[in-house]
């Protein structure tokens, strides 16, 4: 049985999977080339201190999830429409299920710093970085 904190990144994961064309993948390396239908990498993130409450003992995280995104840079220069649409596309997965089937309080988006990235023998990338704020509570952070 998994705790509540990789079941969470675990359904947020597969939302993001089952709703993009682009390949997801979990806390892995940046790869030498992006495919051109992007690349959207989910990081395990910071829980962060939770706010405690006793008599039933009970911890509420405010868990900060990063979500990288990649797409390739346009031969001409562009590629920002296509860095935006797949932003758009991970609000929408977003949106579908707030609560990750009830195993989260809420979802809460940032807006996405974005910036171009040189890989060394690779066309350039655009990037993007969000951070999705996932409002849980367990009764212990190790098994629940």
């Amino acid at each position: 049985m998994s705790s509540r904190r990789e079941a969470i990144l675990g359904a947020l994961f597969q939302t993001l999977d089952n709703a993009l064309d682009a390949n997801v993948r979990r806390n892995e390396v940046l790869p030498e080339k992006v495919l051109a239908a992007g690349l959207v990498i989910l990081r395990d993130g910071d829980p962060g201190e939770p706010d405690v409450t006793l008599n039933p003992r009970t911890e509420f995280y405010a868990h900060r999830v990063e979500i990288e995104v990649y797409v390739p840079r346009d031969p001409t220069g562009g590629g920002e429409a296509a860095l935006d649409t797949l932003l758009g596309s991970i609000g929408a997965a977003l949106r579908i299920d707030p609560s990750l089937g009830g195993l989260a309080e809420n979802l809460t988006p940032s807006a996405p710093e974005t910036g171009a990235l040189a890989i060394e023998g690779a066309a350039p990338v655009l990037t993007a970085r969000l951070v999705v704020t996932v409002e849980y509570l367990v009764s212990d952070p190790l098994s629940d």
